[in-house]
């Protein structure tokens, strides 16, 4: 598994509403209307991940979710990282 360019990582981001790129991650912030709402989305986000064998930094304060996805063997990020991105997106009604 490779890392991806800058220049894919970027195409990327650029079609995404809501992802960003920084720190060599990609990153997403989510902000729920309560708790219980924001651990009901990482539990969904838990299923994907086992299913997929790719799990994200991620970190929970109350209604705010904010998650990082790379690929610590590659380095980088690649594209298990986009596909689990991707499916969050789903999660999300967002793609």
């Amino acid at each position: 598994m490779r890392a991806l360019s800058e220049t894919e990582i970027t195409d990327w981001v650029a079609a995404q509403q809501q992802w960003r790129h920084e720190n060599g991650k990609l990153m997403l912030s989510l902000k729920f209307e309560d708790f219980s709402m924001a651990w009901g989305f990482m539990c969904r986000v838990a299923m994907l991940a086992e299913q997929q064998q790719h799990h994200p930094e991620w970190s929970n304060v109350y209604n705010r979710v904010d998650i990082a996805l790379v690929t610590h063997d590659a380095d980088g990020i690649t594209d298990r990282d986009q596909r689990l991105a991707e499916a969050i997106n789903r999660l999300l009604g967002s793609a």
